[in-house]
Order: structure tokens, then sequence, then C-alpha cells
């Protein structure tokens, strides 16, 4: 099991003051102060071996320091990290396969040689990483490849290289940061049946990104952090279990908008898409209630769905700390402009 401890990371940077309103010493020069930014917030949480494990939070969160941290790359102030009993410092490096949110191959090198040369340097003879690569570039559609410069590749294949140059030693722990940012769907299918393929043969996954229907796909447990601090930790389905709302998706023909919905006591219309009305139900209406109304009013129902809430609405209740409940319109605005800062990253 990889288990994080209580870790703590604080790291000191120099920030510039603003100048005060009505300063007009323009060629004064400014001294830079000293702050201190806790990145890592007594972190806990555990991975069982053999897991798809999500690791999600928002842009500067502290998700990239833990990682590091895991990897020993960087030492926390306070804590411990361990695998299987035994401290990360301490384990081979070789136990671990890194993909880096920023890709780091030589662009001008062929992208055999240079996949051989780094799964060599973990000590694995020529011949196991020859038969390993074979399998992997015809697996990804990309043995066509095989002897061009990476910097020849689509942003896409260049990816799916990086991908192999974390898994080709036959790493324990798979750590990827952003594995599918910038990826067609074409790819990120791709990717996510390579994951699939990693899990069956034991290997543990940890991975960061900002796609939560990946996740709901992909992981059984979860953790989520903002600010340094865990804000949700645990299996996914409890997660959603845990937030104790019912979620009903309907749909009538030729009534796309239902406005009629807004003056039921207990009813919460939280979207309103093309092709379905999402809502959350309390009190005193139950869905059953909902569906006779629906029924009474003679319409022919398209959709009537009950379902869990999504992992991206729980995800940005719990970052932003706004409710899609009780202040749909407010979600709605944060919502957007958490879709558009990952946009912008990407």
């Amino acid at each position: 099991m990889l288990s994080i401890e209580q870790v703590c990371k604080t790291f000191t940077t120099e920030i510039l003051p603003e100048r005060a309103s009505g300063d007009s010493r323009k060629n004064k020069k400014v001294k830079p102060v000293k702050t201190k930014i806790l990145a890592a917030d007594h972190i806990n949480f555990q991975v069982k071996p053999g897991d798809i494990f999500g690791f999600l939070g928002p842009n500067g969160a502290g998700k990239t320091t833990t990682i590091r941290m895991i990897l020993d790359i960087l030492r926390p102030d306070t804590g411990q990290i361990t695998w299987m009993g035994k401290r990360t410092m301490d384990i081979p490096r070789r136990s671990f396969g890194y993909m880096p949110e920023e890709r780091g191959l030589y662009p001008k090198m062929v992208v055999d040689e240079q996949l051989i040369f780094l799964a060599r340097l973990f000590g694995h003879d020529k011949a196991y990483v020859q038969r390993e690569l074979d399998y992997w570039l015809e697996r990804l559609g990309i043995a066509q490849n095989r002897k061009k410069k990476l910097e020849e590749l689509s942003k896409g294949n260049q990816q799916k290289i990086q991908f192999l140059a974390t898994i080709l030693h036959d790493p324990e722990i798979l750590i990827m940061d952003e594995p599918f940012t910038g990826l067609d769907p074409l790819n990120v299918n791709q990717l996510k049946e390579a994951f699939l393929e990693m899990h069956k043969r034991g290997k543990t996954i940890i991975f960061s990104t900002h796609q939560m229907e990946t996740v709901e796909e992909l992981c059984e447990n979860i953790v989520l952090i903002n600010k340094g601090k865990v804000l949700l930790n645990g299996n996914l389905r409890q997660i959603k279990r845990d937030t104790g709302r019912t979620v009903v998706r309907l749909a009538i023909e030729n009534d796309p908008e239902m406005s009629w919905l807004d003056n039921i006591p207990g009813v919460a219309v939280t979207k309103r898409r093309a092709d379905f009305v999402e809502l959350y139900l309390t009190a005193p209406t139950s869905t059953d209630d909902l569906l006779r109304l629906v029924m009474g009013r003679g319409g022919h129902v398209l959709r009537f769905e009950l379902a869990e809430p999504s992992l991206n609405d729980i995800f940005i209740e719990k970052v932003a700390g706004v409710s899609q409940e009780q202040d749909p319109h407010r979600y709605a605005a944060v919502a957007q402009e958490y879709l558009n800062s990952t946009t912008v990253t990407r």
C-alpha cells in the first residue's frame, strides 16, 4: 500500500509588493518580500496495490508537489510516505514510472532508440525491452513512427511515446500527471485501454486529470485536494452516496424547458439542456410524486432517469464552496469559470 501520512511542504518565494495608490515614484526600486507558500498541509491518503486511483484538484492545489514527494524528487518537511511499509526514499527508482505534466523526452532523437535507451537505464536487457516496445507500438497504432524523430510526430503521438517511456521498464507504480491533456477522443480511448491493461498486469496507477468523466470511468477511489488540504478521500461510489441527493434527468416531447417544474416544492432545477432537464429532489416531493405529476400532464415522456450526482458537480461544489442545489445560477457561473480555466491550461 502507498501511504501518505501527515505530509507537509512549504516553499519560500519572493513577491514584488504592489505600489500604493498615488505613489508616483516610478524609478524607485521595490524590494521583493519573502513569502511562504504551504503547498501541502497535513495530507493523508492511501492507495491500495493494483488500484487505479484518481488524484484530483484545481490548478495550484498541490497535486504536482505531492507527486514529486511520492517520487522522492522533493522531501516533505514533516510526515512520511511509504510503499508496502518502506519509505519511498529507500525504494529503487525503477519501481516507479512517472509521466510528468511537462513532457521531457528528446525531440531530435529517434523514437525507438530513445525508448530502448531509457528502459535499459533501469537494468533491463535489450531483448526484453525490444519485445515490449514492439508490442506497445503496435498496440497504440504508432509502429510506423518508430524510426522518426520525436519532433516529427503529432502532439498526440508524442504523448503516446511519453506514456511508453513511463511503462517500458516494468515499474510497480505508475504516476501520471495530466496524461489525457490535449488528446483527441480516439487517443484518449486508446490511453484508457492501455491503463486497463496495466491494471490487469497488477500495476498501481495514480493519475491526475481535470476530466472527471474519465475518473468516473476508471477509478474506484479518489482523493480531492485544494490549497494543499484534502477535501475528499475514499471510495467514489460512497462519496456520491454521502451527498444524500438523488438526481433526476427528465425529457418530455415538445416541452424542452419544463418551466412548470420551478413551481413544485422540493424541486431544484440545476441544468436545462437541449436533451434533458436535470434536477434535485428534496422533501416533500419524492420521485414517485414527480413521476405522477409528469404523467398527469399528458406529455410523451422521453426520459425519466435516476442518477447519482456527477463527480464534476461534487468537485466544483467542494472546491468553490457553492451548492448546485441551493444556488444553481451561481454554481453555473462558477462551473463555466472553471471550465474556461482548464481549457486555457490545456
